[in-house]
Order: C-alpha cells, then structure tokens, then sequence
C-alpha cells in the first residue's frame, strides 16, 4: 500500500517484542535465569522493565506499567499470540521444562501445563509453556532429537 506522496515504510526486520508482566523481578529471573536470555542495558524510563538479547540481534522487553490493559489468564491455547523461540536440543529443553516441574498431565488450567508436538504440520517438534503470568511461549526445534 502506497501513500499519496509515493514514500512508503517497508519493515526490514523483526526488531523487538514487548511483554507486559506483574512482577518485573520474577519475569527477570524466568526470562534471564529459566530461559537463559541475556539481559540488556536498558534506557530510563518512567516504568520498570527490563531487555533480553534474541538471536540475530531481536529483542524481547519486559515492563511493568500502571493499569496495564491485561487478559486474563486461561487455559493453554496453543493456537494464542505466543513468543516461539529456536532450541539446540528439543529432548534438552523438554528435560528443563520437566526438572522445573512443567509436565504435560496437568489440567489445561495449571500454570505449569505443557504441550508437547513431536511430530506438528510444522515439520519441528514444539513444546508450549506458560511465563509467570500466563504469556504462552514455545520452544522449537530443527530436528526431534529423542532420546534413546
């Protein structure tokens, strides 16, 4: 869609996405810690948060802001806007999400509910989770790497 002046705006990369949570430090400590996400310099702003590096420089930002416009939380949706990040090892991140006490016979309700999809229309095997507010994320992998 061009403008009547012919200037028009095309995104040339994914850059960052933003996440509204109640608790900055315990987002901190799941996303920085749980995840493994590097976090950031971030510029003052008038509300807390904080940033975290994604591969091939993307960004994810956390921040707690005043009378947020929040959902609230329900079952796992798998299908619901989720963050989607790239694994090494899908075996590796089902054993941390198990050790953490993330298992897929929880009630869809349970905030400690998985999903697991070895074999998706996708091609890559996928397991969802919820963050510490119920923001649904996946992990994904190239290739299923079972264990034997």
């Amino acid at each position: 869609m061009g403008t009547s002046i012919g200037i028009t705006a095309v995104a040339t990369a994914f850059h960052h996405f933003q996440v509204t949570v109640t608790d900055l430090e315990r987002s901190r400590a799941f996303y920085g810690g749980f995840l493994g996400l590097p976090e950031l310099p971030r510029p003052e702003f008038a509300f807390p948060g904080a940033w975290f590096q994604l591969a091939g420089g993307q960004e994810l930002h956390i921040v707690c802001v005043p009378a947020p416009n929040w959902r609230a939380p329900r079952v796992m949706e798998i299908y619901e806007t989720h963050i989607a990040l790239r694994v090494g090892s899908f075996r590796t991140a089902l054993e941390k999400l198990h050790a953490a006490g993330f298992h897929e016979d929880l009630p869809d309700d349970h905030p400690l509910k998985i999903v697991i999809k070895p074999h998706p229309p996708t091609g890559y095997p996928q397991v969802y989770f919820f963050d510490p507010d119920r923001h649904l994320l996946e992990w994904n992998a190239a290739t299923l790497d079972e264990s034997g």
